[in-house]
């Protein structure tokens, strides 16, 4: 990563993550500038092939937003996503890639501060492991 902005992946839930996330611009709060957000109908939609062709192309960390249990429109979606990202996780690390470099994060629609906050928190972690290298 060096010097370069770290490059964040954010699928997220049209009923949840979104809201959030534009509940954060509009607080002005502060957000990487290589933030790619992408939104879907829903959390369980972001498939494994999804999550790793943006590792692919250089991400250097995907999160995944979604409801909180028992909150999702499509009943189960943010357990599959929940339930794929630990499963992804186990992959990489048997590839030798560290498996942080995935989250499921669970938000509320209203809660802009929380997903600014779980960004802020997963760059501060990238600088971190980029520090020890």
């Amino acid at each position: 990563m060096g010097s370069e902005k770290p490059k964040i992946v954010a699928f997220c839930c049209e009923e949840s993550g979104m809201p959030a996330y534009e509940h954060a611009k509009s607080l002005g709060l502060p957000l990487p500038d290589a933030l790619k957000v992408i939104a879907l109908p829903c959390g369980g939609k972001a498939e494994t092939g999804y999550i790793m062709k943006a590792l692919d192309e250089g991400a250097d960390a995907v999160m995944i937003f979604a409801c909180y249990e028992g909150n999702c429109k499509y009943v189960q979606g943010n357990i599959r996503a929940k339930k794929r990202v630990d499963y992804l996780k186990t992959r990489l690390e048997s590839l030798g890639i560290l498996p942080e470099k995935i989250a499921f994060c669970p938000v509320a629609p209203a809660s802009g501060a929380r997903f600014a906050e779980m960004v802020q928190e997963e760059v501060q972690a990238l600088d971190s492991r980029e520090n020890k290298s």
